[in-house]
C-alpha cells in the first residue's frame, strides 16, 4: 500500500472518530451542565482539543493539508463550546 493511501485510512479513521467524539460532547454538554458537572464536561472538551490538536499537527505534518483544515475546524469549534461552559 502506498503512504498515501496509507495518510489517507489513517486521517480518515481519526477524523471519523474526532467527528464522532466531538457529536457526543456536543449532544451531552447540557445534559452534564444541568446535572452541575462542568468541570467534567470542559476536561471532556480539553481531552478532545487535544487528541484532535495532535491528529492536526499531524496531518500537517504529513501534508494532509485537507485533513488538517478538517480537525483545525473541530478545535475550533470545541474551544468555542469551552467557552460557553460556566467555571
Amino acid at each position: 500500500m502506498s503512504e498515501d493511501r496509507a495518510n489517507f485510512e489513517y486521517f480518515s479513521n481519526e477524523y471519523a472518530q474526532a467527528l464522532q467524539a466531538y457529536t457526543a460532547i456536543e449532544n451531552q454538554a447540557a445534559t452534564l451542565l444541568l446535572m452541575g458537572a462542568s468541570d467534567d464536561l470542559r476536561q471532556f472538551i480539553d481531552q478532545f482539543v487535544a487528541m484532535a490538536g495532535a491528529a492536526r499537527d499531524l496531518a500537517m505534518e504529513k501534508g494532509e493539508e485537507n485533513f488538517a483544515e478538517w480537525f483545525a475546524e473541530l478545535v475550533g469549534k470545541a474551544e468555542k463550546l469551552r467557552t460557553a461552559v460556566p467555571k
